[in-house]
């Protein structure tokens, strides 16, 4: 079964939250929206862990509520106080169907990782298909502080040739689902060319 994006229609500010409703039942991130642990339960009746992209607000801010309804363990990289399980760079975890590898991807943040499966690619914010700044491939902001582009586009080169030829869905923090089934293009594509823009230093928002 297909990741169910249960914040996409969110009308506050917040990252994609994604139930992997396969065992073990798997929330990538848990986001900022007041009331996830209803929608959850709307497909599933209870969750066995939540991974954490990375510890920005609008990916952890309802984490405590996911954690203490559903008594979930917690996946992450950065140290988090509700941390059960560290994942490192090189980790394999079983997400849905998929075994999946985990990409220590900073730049954006410095505990982010992505989550690279043969199939699906959750990206958190360091790959975005279609963010307001670019429609068709895109990649995180690093115009805050403690940011950094260059480590971004090295991570971004990571991902690229770490990630399996046969993946072609992205599952990101922010705008829509990528699939190339139903696309433009192969997924490799979109991603080389959000890699592009950022080498070329091609600004997200004005003022960067």
């Amino acid at each position: 079964m297909d990741p169910i994006n249960i914040t996409r229609d969110a009308e506050t500010f917040t990252s994609n939250v994604f139930l992997v409703p396969e065992d073990p039942v798997t929330l990538v991130d848990a986001g900022a929206v007041s009331g996830v642990g209803d929608d959850i339960r709307t497909h599933v009746d209870g969750l066995d862990r939540v991974i954490v992209t990375h510890s920005h607000g609008d990916h952890v801010a309802e984490l405590d509520t996911v954690v203490d309804e559903f008594d979930a363990d917690v996946y992450a990289f950065a140290d988090l106080p509700q941390r059960d399980v560290a994942v490192n760079d090189g980790d394999e975890l079983q997400v849905g169907s998929e075994r999946c590898e985990v990409v220590h991807t900073p730049g954006h943040a410095d505990d982010h990782v992505s989550i690279v499966g043969e199939q699906r690619l959750f990206s958190g914010d360091v790959f975005v298909y279609n963010d307001g700044a670019f429609d068709d491939g895109s990649f995180g902001r690093t115009d805050l502080a403690g940011q950094s582009r260059e480590r971004l586009i090295g991570s971004l080169e990571t991902l690229l040739d770490r990630m399996p030829d046969s993946t072609a869905e992205m599952y990101a923090g922010h705008g829509d689902i990528y699939r190339a089934s139903s696309g433009a293009d192969e997924l490799q594509t979109v991603l080389e060319r959000a890699l592009e823009r950022a080498r070329q230093r091609q600004p997200k928002y004005p003022d960067e």
